[in-house]
């Protein structure tokens, strides 16, 4: 009887793996919405006989999953191992632990009567709240998040008081939501009474709209301008929306002059959102902005370790560099990546060794170098025929000047520098240096032949 359990919860769990692993690859495909509403309260429940149950909450998800998703759901699973297969859906209550963090959500918003007509009401739905998982204590902190990882600390201690607003801004997965949203549970942790808020920015859309629909506009703004802590994830979105962008001015100068703490990320800096309204973008950096980098390969095989600590197994050195490698710019790849290895292993009983390494993850992709800034000065010098000390100098030569900039260039597109550290690899003291180099060869190597085949030709030689 022990070994029949045993065996049963061995396939729960080898069950429950493999399906997190088909998730966070669809994350990836999907939008955040999407997923959310969609895909984030679903589980495994069999894979049997070439059957694959899917337990669904309810039946719109049941049916939107069979008719909208079923493929990308069917080819998921393939990929991570599970060929010749016909996925089911099946209705079935949720697991208790799968609601604890939407019951700490409704507790985290403090609402003050329960909701009891969401068509005369705002409906709420589409509120995520903070997701429990990110902490500071899991976070992993590299060269290129070390002054935001500072700064949400400073926030912690002091909300309101420093780096109000906090504007962070960087590529798709490189932990921006992590880390803010790190700073709503450090800020619950030591205080439970406070009033935190994360909203994505498409969630601050919708709930406005209903707000004009059933004529809520007061439920909208007390529910936003009530919070102690406000934080606001993907505000790029905002762009081109001027009424919801008027809505949001209001709600920031309301909180700020409060005194409450406003957090906000982005892809990209305030100065680079188009159509947004020149009075928020001036209010956007009043406080701080920091540029988050991609992770270096030290962060990214750190990041590796801790993930696959958490799973209970230790990598080899060679498979954890091999994975950094693998994935150079996007921590949820990366983790996609490292989750479709455990499950492809944990399914076949097999070792995650080099070799299973490479065959699973080595077709259709070539495992890419790692670049230093360095590799890319001496590459971009010696294809021009001048010393590295020539482009590092305060000369300012024609033939000198443009190798120089066009390094620039390459930092900034391979290796997603900041400007300060472009500037300071380049022998340069302001920055502004480096944002003007960088901004000329990008228009410059469009109209000019020359300077787009030096760059196709360095970049080759990087890579080889």
């Amino acid at each position: 009887m022990y070994s029949r359990d045993t065996k049963v919860m061995g396939n729960i769990m080898q069950e429950g793996v493999l399906w997190q692993s088909v998730l966070g690859e669809i994350e990836l495909s999907i939008s955040r919405a999407s997923y959310v509403t969609w895909f984030k309260n679903t589980q495994m429940i069999r894979n049997k006989n070439g059957i694959v149950v899917v337990g669904v909450p309810n039946v719109f998800i049941k049916q939107q999953l069979e008719r909208k998703f079923n493929d990308l759901i069917v080819d998921t699973l393939k990929k991570n191992g599970i060929d010749s297969i016909k996925v089911e859906y099946k209705i079935v209550s949720l697991d208790k632990n799968k609601t604890r963090s939407e019951d700490i959500m409704i507790l985290n918003e403090n609402q003050p009567t329960k909701q009891k007509n969401s068509g005369s009401s705002l409906s709420h739905k589409y509120r995520q709240g903070l997701n429990e998982k990110y902490t500071f204590d899991n976070f992993i902190v590299g060269a290129g998040n070390e002054l935001a990882y500072a700064a949400c600390q400073a926030i912690v201690a002091n909300p309101g008081k420093k780096y109000n607003p906090l504007f962070l801004y960087g590529g798709v997965g490189i932990g921006k939501t992590h880390l803010i949203q790190a700073v709503g549970n450090s800020v619950l942790n030591k205080n439970p009474d406070a009033r935190v808020v994360y909203a994505s920015t498409e969630q601050f859309v919708q709930e406005f709209v209903d707000a004009l629909r059933f004529k809520k506009n007061t439920d909208f703004a007390g529910f936003y301008r009530g919070a102690d802590v406000l934080i606001v994830d993907d505000v790029q979105f905002l762009a081109g929306k001027e009424k919801i962008q008027e809505e949001f001015f209001h709600t920031f100068n309301a909180l700020h002059q409060a005194n409450k703490q406003i957090i906000i990320s982005s892809d990209k800096p305030p100065r680079e959102i188009p159509t947004l309204e020149e009075r928020l973008r001036s209010r956007f950096v009043w406080g701080m902005s920091i540029d988050m980098q991609n992770p270096d390969f030290e962060t990214r095989c750190a990041i590796i370790q801790t993930k696959a600590s958490g799973h209970g197994l230790e990598l080899s050195p060679q498979v954890v560099e091999y994975l950094a490698n693998y994935v150079q710019t996007n921590i949820r790849e990366l983790e996609g990546a490292l989750n479709q290895l455990l499950a492809f292993c944990e399914m076949r009983e097999l070792e995650p060794s080099l070799e299973v390494t490479s065959s699973l993850l080595g077709s259709g992709k070539a495992r890419p170098k790692h670049i230093s800034p360095k590799q890319v000065i001496e590459k971009t010098a010696k294809y021009f025929q001048i010393t590295i000390e020539d482009i590092i100098g305060p000369k300012r030569d024609k033939d000198i000047v443009v190798p120089r900039q066009i390094a620039m260039y390459i930092l900034r597109s391979e290796l997603h520098l900041s400007f300060p550290k472009i500037a300071r690899e380049l022998g340069r003291k302001d920055h502004t240096t480096a944002i003007h180099s960088i901004d000329k060869i990008e228009k410059e190597s469009i109209l000019n032949n020359s300077i787009k085949l030096a760059i196709s030709k360095i970049k080759e030689r990087l890579y080889v």
